[in-house]
């Protein structure tokens, strides 16, 4: 069994909205009009969810903080492991973009990358009760959920 650091799992999250941004951009490229304009909205929200786990993990450092998750009954840590082998997230999502989905099928795929993200940053909430920045993820959490319900509105325009 691994132990993750709060510093992996501030990385592991940085690197999940690196991936969002990346993936909206790309599919912004093939959208017109309303749909590429709300896909590159998600995309600099995304950029800004990874600047503040950047900042969160800056802050941890500096406090000197302990250098595992709290994770009594490892069920973070086992999901966390889920994250860190693939088996969650998977390889980077704007990959499998060819540029011939429609908005529809983008849609699809971003609804259920937002609400992986959501599902680990609650994980990620519940391993890390007591570090610093903890608390600020359930705004980012609240972002993810309403990035969620933007998504399913432009899917039900449709």
């Amino acid at each position: 069994m691994i132990t993750f650091s709060a510093d992996e799992i501030f990385e592991i999250a940085e690197q999940i909205e690196r991936n969002g941004a990346k993936f909206y951009r790309k599919a912004a490229e093939s959208a017109e009009g309303d749909n590429s304009d709300l896909l590159l909205r998600l995309a600099k929200m995304e950029d800004d969810h990874e600047k503040i786990f950047a900042t969160m993990r800056a802050e941890f450092a500096k406090a000197g903080g302990t250098p595992e998750v709290f994770d009594p009954d490892n069920q973070a840590t086992l999901y966390l492991q889920a994250v860190a082998d693939g088996k969650i997230f998977g390889p980077d999502p704007s990959e499998n973009l060819t540029g011939e989905e429609s908005i529809k099928d983008i849609l699809t795929v971003a609804i259920g990358l937002e609400k992986d993200s959501v599902i680990f940053y609650q994980s990620m909430k519940g391993a890390m009760l007591k570090v610093v920045g903890a608390m600020g993820l359930e705004g980012i959490i609240q972002e993810e959920i309403g990035h969620i319900l933007d998504l399913n509105q432009q899917m039900k325009a449709l």
